[in-house]
């Protein structure tokens, strides 16, 4: 089996893992360097849009808290995931444990880019 060649990485950029679809095409998960600040799930997006990435879906952020989490603040992380046309996922990186709240909830981001195989 031939090995998956990795994106190009900048120097701040972590290597999150590689994800496979339904269809089995696979991308590649980049964590982007920084945090934001606490804001709403709406702000959040268009921060993480700005930065020519998106916010982590539920199964990124478990990633990431299983493998990086050193790299987060003990705080409540949202993902990209809806729930409902109000409300949307989050993470706490003190525990790993998920939630789903009201997006005009105040929690911090992270951004991620995909980069296709």
């Amino acid at each position: 089996m031939q090995p998956v060649p990795l994106p190009p990485l900048t120097e701040d950029e972590i290597y999150l893992g590689g994800f496979v679809d339904a269809n089995g095409a696979l991308t590649h998960t980049i964590l982007l360097p920084g945090d934001h600040d606490e804001a709403t799930w709406q702000v959040q997006i268009a921060w993480a849009r700005s930065l020519g990435g998106d916010l982590p879906t539920r199964v990124e952020l478990a990633l990431a808290h299983a493998k990086h989490r050193d790299r987060f603040e003990r705080a409540w992380y949202w993902s990209n995931e809806r729930s409902g046309s109000d409300w949307a996922w989050y993470q706490t990186f003190n525990g790993g444990s998920q939630y789903c709240g009201p997006q005009r909830a105040e929690f911090r981001a992270r951004a991620v880019r995909r980069a296709p195989v």
